[in-house]
């Protein structure tokens, strides 16, 4: 039996309009490129923020989703190094490939940066179409569910190498989130401790705290100083997003203090850039990730049993519109929804 020329996919159409379709199914890939099989998608943030905003809609309708897990269904001419039936995760950056910034492998600083989901369709679909150079091999014995952390676990590892933190030396996470949650695991699986821990969720925070080891604490200098012993603060990521949040991480870290911004944000930071100097702060800026997407799925398998208790029960395509609504209202008690098309 051929297969069905049609199949189901979430289409962003505009500002809160997501919608599940049927839509034409990929037809045989041009060269350099391989069609997919999706096994499992994961909503991220940015795509809660789009859908809130439009700020990165390029072309609507589009299929969204960035963080994919997929098995290989067909190759183009000229692909190499992949097979039928292998599964892959996919890089979500859509770069220019020419600027000195690809060139150096740091796609995540070119001047035309698009991401997948955005300037191309996405995962929240059955198949895709993608270009063989953006895939990298996993495990096939892992949970598709697991391996769809694949990319915010590149995104985690990016901030983390940021951070420049040092084993033995603590490090604070404002933020629980998917991001956040997974720079609590990379810090501490990495022997910085004690690593802190600030969400006002109280579950999302508990499990964090339960899977990692990090201590949860109220973002206030005492709290922070009896949780360290007295060991000053120079190590702190914001994840949360909340200009508030960053603004008062700014006034709580100790001098000389490095602090990543990694969340995605709705407003701006009231900032008096005389703390910084006289304080000698350093506010580092960190956009997705550079070269760990292949560190972060060469540690799938070492990390699956922790990124396993992050996710929720996986949802099909039919309930992805309420589940963006539901995470935007803050009703999650887990760290990252998956979307399993079939």
């Amino acid at each position: 039996m051929s297969p069905a020329k049609t199949m189901r996919a979430v289409r962003l159409h505009g500002i809160g309009d997501l919608r599940v379709e049927t839509v034409d199914r990929p037809s045989t890939p041009p060269p350099g490129a391989v069609r997919l099989k999706v096994l499992a998608a994961g909503i991220c943030g940015s795509d809660l923020h789009n859908f809130r905003t439009g700020q990165w809609m390029s072309r609507v309708p589009s299929t969204p989703g960035h963080e994919v897990a997929a098995e290989v269904l067909e190759l183009g001419e000229g692909v190499s190094g992949l097979a039928v039936g292998d599964h892959v995760v996919a890089d979500s950056r859509v770069g220019c490939g020419q600027c000195a910034y690809c060139r150096e492998g740091r796609a995540n600083l070119c001047a035309s940066l698009g991401y997948l989901g955005e300037v191309c369709d996405g995962g929240f679909a059955e198949e895709l179409v993608l270009p063989a150079s953006g895939l990298t091999r996993v495990d096939p014995g892992l949970d598709p569910s697991v391996a769809a952390m694949a990319e915010p676990l590149a995104v985690a590892l990016h901030a983390a190498a940021r951070l420049g933190a040092r084993p033995g030396l603590p490090a604070l996470v404002t933020g629980c989130g998917p991001i956040g949650g997974l720079v609590a695991l990379v810090l501490a699986r990495a022997g910085v401790g004690p690593v802190l821990i600030v969400d006002r969720n109280e579950a999302r925070r508990r499990l964090v705290a339960e899977v990692t080891g990090a201590i949860p604490i109220e973002l206030d200098r005492d709290a922070i100083l009896a949780a360290t012993g007295g060991v000053p603060l120079h190590r702190a990521i914001e994840a949360t997003g909340h200009a508030g949040v960053a603004s008062a991480l700014i006034e709580t870290v100790d001098n000389g203090a490095t602090i990543v911004l990694v969340g995605i944000f709705h407003g701006r930071i009231d900032l008096d850039p005389n703390r910084i100097v006289e304080r000698e702060l350093s506010l580092l800026g960190c956009s997705a990730f550079a070269g760990e997407l292949a560190d972060a799925a060469a540690r799938l398998v070492e990390l699956a049993p922790d990124l396993a208790r992050f996710a929720e029960r996986p949802i099909d395509l039919d309930a992805v519109p309420d589940a963006f609504r539901r995470l935007i209202d803050g009703k999650a008690e887990r760290l990252k929804t998956i979307v399993v098309p079939e």
